[in-house]
């Protein structure tokens, strides 16, 4: 049993027997000449490689394309990692794999930009819960992915939901609690093997009751005002570090020590890393719009956000995207004025960017059925929404809040291979996501138990649990 549930993983294998690339500390417009470190440096880089597969025709299907298109009868061919073509009537190489897809549903892959994966896994426990670093109410100096654990099997649940990419993040403890990284949703010894090449870093920051209550008795901030100040305070450090850098680098002087914490901050500061907001009231997200224009920096999305309807024009008009749940709300004080309608009164802005986001070990497994409710709460006031928009909540809106839409995202000739099939309309309840590709290779398959991927966690876990018994 145990070679069986080894051989579940043995496709995916392949995504981590990579070589790490070289980091970039060389500046190739100088020569190749030392120079100091950009705010940006990876010193951790992908080393992820996509598993390889023959060419890929999926035929017959309904297909999204995530840009807002529905195909009927159509199809999806992939070569080299990259969709080829998408329609009615494709050619396809004579070693092509050819996927019988009538009767079904095609998508693209979905993305979660709010998941805590890795860093908050299941089983739940102290020993590996790693996604806040509560030592202080700024610590962007700490990278999410230094917290991963790539064996949790919540990775291989969400791949059965069609999850092909996903933003990992620190919790909301912090005003500010460090990088988040972009995965590809694959099978790695290492995070960096999971890594999505090239996407730009998250910077989580969170307002309101969280960093308040967590530090409250414990030096501050305790108040709302308190967490703005402690914003202002940490973004006036971080101009004036790269104030000084500049000047250095300007007169060909060493910079100093480099502050970890101020790379970060500066980096959002160039928009090199984007800045995704945990907020739920609409006056706090008005005050942190207007805090990011203080200092220079644009957030991309604003996450949770229960109140985000109120100010649905001035998202849509800033081109900030909402991250929302379909119906969370009233757990907190300032969840309590959350709607069903939150999403669809965010998307119907002109302008609008709604996303349905997880936030959870177990919705990230449905997050088609998540924007489903979305879709029937539109129907009771009389807002359809076809699924050809809706599907653009769980993919390219997704994208390109984290900024990797100019590869992903969408079913687009040059982009990643990343494609669901569904059994049906992915937006039905009795919807399943059959099969999965990820850069053009079938990584999950609900009928071939050799593609159903297990964690090296959960192998022997069925022998234990029937030895219990």
């Amino acid at each position: 049993m145990q070679k069986t549930a080894l051989a579940a993983c043995a496709a995916m294998l392949l995504a981590a027997c990579a070589s790490t690339p070289p980091a970039k500390h060389a500046d190739a417009g100088n020569g190749g000449a030392s120079r100091a470190p950009l705010f940006t440096d990876d010193p951790y880089p992908s080393t992820y490689q996509r598993v390889p597969s023959a060419p890929v025709l999926i035929t017959g299907a309904t297909v999204l394309d995530g840009k807002g298109g529905r195909i009927e009868n159509a199809g999806v061919l992939m070569r080299d990692g990259k969709i080829v073509a998408v329609g009615a009537n494709l050619d396809a190489p004579a070693d092509a794999i050819r996927v019988d897809a009538s009767g079904k549903w095609v998508t693209p892959g979905i993305i979660d930009v709010h998941s805590h994966l890795g860093v908050y896994p299941s089983p739940a426990a102290s020993a590996h819960s790693d996604g806040n670093e509560a030592t202080s109410p700024v610590t962007a100096q700490v990278w999410a992915e230094h917290s991963i654990w790539p064996q949790d099997p919540g990775f291989a649940a969400a791949l059965a939901g069609g999850v092909t990419s996903l933003q990992i993040l620190p919790g909301s403890a912090n005003l500010i609690g460090g990088r988040g990284v972009t995965l590809k949703n694959v099978y790695s010894t290492t995070y960096q093997g999971m890594k999505f090449p090239g996407a730009p870093w998250g910077l989580k920051m969170a307002c309101g009751e969280n960093p308040k209550r967590v530090y409250g008795s414990r030096g501050g901030p305790s108040t709302r005002m308190g967490n703005i100040a402690g914003f202002r305070a940490a973004f006036g450090d971080a101009a004036d570090y790269m104030k000084k850098r500049k000047g250095a680098q300007d007169a060909n002087k060493d910079g100093g020590k480099r502050d970890l914490k101020m790379d970060s901050l500066a980096g959002a500061i160039n928009g090199d890393i984007r800045v995704h907001n945990h907020c739920y009231r609409a006056d706090e997200m008005a005050i942190m719009l207007d805090l990011a224009k203080e200092f220079g920096f644009k957030i991309s999305a604003f996450h949770h956000g229960v109140e985000a309807y109120k100010l649905a024009d001035r998202l849509g008009a800033e081109g900030v995207c909402g991250a929302l749940w379909a119906d969370w709300w009233g757990f907190k004080m300032e969840s309590f004025d959350g709607i069903q309608e939150n999403i669809l009164l965010v998307d119907r802005a002109p302008g609008g960017c709604a996303i349905v986001h997880s936030d959870s070990g177990e919705g990230i497994q449905r997050l088609n059925q998540e924007a489903a409710k979305v879709m029937a709460n539109g129907r009771r006031i009389g807002i359809d929404t076809t699924p050809e928009h809706a599907i653009r909540w769980l993919t390219s809106n997704a994208a390109k809040s984290m900024g990797i839409d100019n590869v992903t995202g969408s079913l687009e000739p040059g982009k990643m291979g990343d494609v669901v099939v569904w059994n049906g309309n992915p937006f039905s309840s009795y919807a399943q996501a059959e099969q999965v590709y990820i850069d053009g290779a079938k990584l999950f398959d609900r009928r071939d138990p050799k593609l159903q991927p297990k964690s090296d966690f959960m192998l022997g876990q069925d022998l234990m649990q029937g030895e219990a018994k």
